[in-house]
């Protein structure tokens, strides 16, 4: 039985106990249509067996105990004698959630004493790497706090994917209503303007995406209609391509300036989506502080050694991006790289250099300026991009408040100075992260005349200009009413009148997200698109009275082709199914395995017990289990259902073996 196979039948295996569980849960949270409840359980039955201890040496001890305050009935799961913080309870959800879906995970913990609790992922990549990352994070002192529905996803490539729940000291912990559901299916406005088609004539429309927020086929779809250029918000960063251990044992053997990177498979979801689907990409980004580990400044690569000399820094610099470079020429070819920021948020406000040391240590310290003393890297950056990019790419230099007079004319001063021997700057990136309500008040900032005064004066440079990260925000401290939501379609407006006004040096517009719940400022409502993928008034007013060129098809159609990581199946809004609609084949409906006229957990369960060995199928439910008609049901039949009863697939007639 090959690797597949066996996550398969584990994962069906899991639905068995998921199934009882959440049939007995009386869920009280207000579902939105097409959302399932994938497990679910408020421990009323005593059973904890879904929950695992983390780790060999974790001492924690996994129980029940009636609760009087339990947010539901009286029983709630008990974790004690943890003798660490990240010690508790965990549940491993690649066993019985699909990849490449989105899914929310929630519950209510409770500390023994005041803690700060967190809902929290882990997952290990295909390089054998452990990942961790929190979601959401509560302080319990004694209390009940609830972690509510709370996004994640993760690729085909990552396995022992775990939610678990943790405090940062190790005192008991409690928790109750435990649930990951499917997340609403949504369907985009196809009847509105395409952005790629109102401003064609002027520059390109693109979006910022990472790995998760292009899970759903709503995402892609919206994307298709309206971009014709994807960033990639986190995947490329040098945090996620350095590889610290293989770095580790090169400078070992006597390299200090060799560096080792990869693709990762989240970056590999982005790229194959774009290569399939024909999507242009701003690369994004290579030299930056941010995001850039400490330890790649130090002596060994160990993050407590010394920082190493300019010499040594320069190598890896270029090795660096000589082989971020060299990897994504080599493994996406075909895909259009029309960009790449160079060198990111090299300035302050004040037109200064960072302040040396690592960015876990400070946002405001960089590495770059620790060992060279100032940003007299920023040259060598965009030669040896010059030296190993396509020579169709451009290559910008990317920075944020870029409107501020100060980090505006060093910004110039600097591509002046750089080239003043030869082309190695193409372009300015003007970020674009702006404020529609400064401190709660009806005044942006910037105003539209201070950003104005900037893109002019980057775009008298004589250089291209792109405007690579665009949101503007709403109060993180005030409810978002209708007025509100005007002051940001009247600034959106006069934003974009200025960015066309200058349509002969400005190429791209990029906006910083897709819909407002996945943005990195979610709190401010910054973007085009609600999180049902409706269109804003900030939307429509940037396409009020511009005329589509060309024609957009309603609807995105993903490749048919088999890709590892951009399947895409048709997404319905509920399981509900009608007479009309039922995947029948003669008299026997497809599916339906227990031959009650319905498709549902239990036909996944029966067919999974027959493939035990624990029941045996009579010829009908045979008929109606092989549901992709290959001859006999088999493993990948109970897949086929299972995602027929969560609504990834609408019918059976896509998955038939021809």
């Amino acid at each position: 039985m090959n690797f597949k196979t066996r996550r398969i039948l584990a994962a069906l295996s899991a639905a068995v106990c998921a199934a009882s569980t959440a049939a007995a849960m009386p869920v009280t949270a207000e579902d939105k249509p097409g959302v399932t409840a994938v497990y679910a359980t408020d421990f009323e039955d005593g059973d904890v067996s879904a929950f695992s201890k983390r780790g060999d040496t974790d001492t924690s001890v996994l129980g029940t105990a009636e609760d009087a305050d339990a947010p539901s009935g009286k029983t709630v799961m008990t974790v004690t004698e943890r003798s660490k913080g990240w010690n508790g309870p965990q549940i491993q959800v690649d066993t019985i959630c699909e990849p490449g879906v989105r899914y929310t995970a929630s519950c209510w913990v409770k500390a023994e004493w005041y803690n700060s609790c967190k809902l929290s992922m882990q997952y290990t990549d295909a390089d054998g790497e452990v990942h961790y990352g929190n979601l959401a994070e509560a302080t319990s002192s004694g209390d009940w706090k609830q972690f509510p529905e709370t996004k994640f996803s993760f690729s085909e490539d990552m396995h022992d994917v775990f939610i678990y729940v943790e405090a940062n000291d190790a005192c008991n912990l409690y928790v109750d209503d435990f649930a990951i559901k499917t997340t609403p299916s949504y369907t985009i406005q196809s009847d509105v303007p395409s952005l790629k088609n109102v401003y064609a004539d002027c520059f390109r429309i693109g979006g910022a995406v990472t790995a998760d927020e292009l899970s759903p086929l709503a995402t892609k779809q919206l994307i298709m209609k309206h971009y014709n250029s994807i960033t990639l918000g986190n995947e490329l960063k040098p945090e996620n391509m350095l590889d610290q251990k293989a770095c580790q044992a090169l400078a070992a053997d006597g390299d200090e300036t060799a560096v080792a990177v990869s693709l990762k498979g989240n970056a590999r979801t982005i790229l194959n989506f774009c290569r399939d689907n024909n999507m242009p990409v701003r690369g994004h980004v290579l030299v930056w502080h941010s995001q850039t580990p400490g330890w790649f400044f130090k002596v060994g690569y160990d993050p407590e050694g010394d920082w190493v000399d300019k010499e040594t820094m320069l190598g890896r610099m270029e090795n660096y991006i000589k082989n971020v470079l060299g990897v994504i020429d080599e493994e996406y070819p075909d895909v259009d790289f029309y960009a790449w920021d160079v060198v990111n948020e090299a300035w302050l406000d004040d037109g200064k250099p960072r302040q040396p040391g690592t960015y876990e240590e400070s946002g405001n310290y960089s590495g770059w300026t620790a060992v060279f003393g100032d940003n007299s890297f920023i040259p060598y950056a965009f030669k040896y991009a010059r030296k190993y990019a396509r020579p169709e790419t451009k290559l910008y230099y990317n920075d944020f408040n870029e409107y501020m007079p100060q980090k505006t004319d060093a910004i110039i001063a600097m591509i002046d100075e750089i080239n003043k021997d030869g082309q190695y700057i193409d372009g300015i990136g003007m970020q674009s992260h702006l404020a529609v309500m400064n401190n709660d008040t009806t005044e942006p900032f910037p105003s539209v005349s201070v950003y104005k005064k900037a893109l002019d004066k980057f775009c008298a440079t004589g250089l291209d200009v792109q405007i690579t990260e665009m949101d503007a925000t709403l109060s993180k401290n005030l409810a978002v009413t209708d007025e509100q939501l005007a002051l940001q379609a009247q600034y959106y407006s006069d934003l974009m009148d200025c960015i066309v006004e200058q349509k002969d040096h400005v190429s791209a517009v990029v906006f910083w997200g897709t819909t407002d719940d996945m943005s990195w400022r979610a709190w401010g409502s910054p973007l085009l698109f609600n999180e049902d993928y409706t269109v804003k008034p900030c939307f429509e007013s940037i396409v009020d009275g511009l005329q589509e060129v060309g024609t957009e098809p309603t609807d995105y159609e993903p490749e048919t082709k088999p890709t590892e990581t951009t399947e895409v199946t048709e997404v319905t809004e509920t399981t509900e199914t009608t007479e009309d609609s039922k995947p029948a084949t003669g008299d026997v409906l497809l599916g339906d395995v227990d031959g009650n006229n319905k498709i549902e957990l239990l036909d996944v369960i029966m067919l999974n017990k027959s493939l035990l060995g624990m029941t045996e199928l009579e010829d009908t439910q045979m008929i109606a289990a092989d549901v992709d008609r290959s001859g006999s049901p088999d493993s990948s039949d109970s897949l086929f259902i299972l995602k027929y009863t969560v609504s990834l697939i609408a019918d059976f007639a896509e998955i038939a073996v021809k």
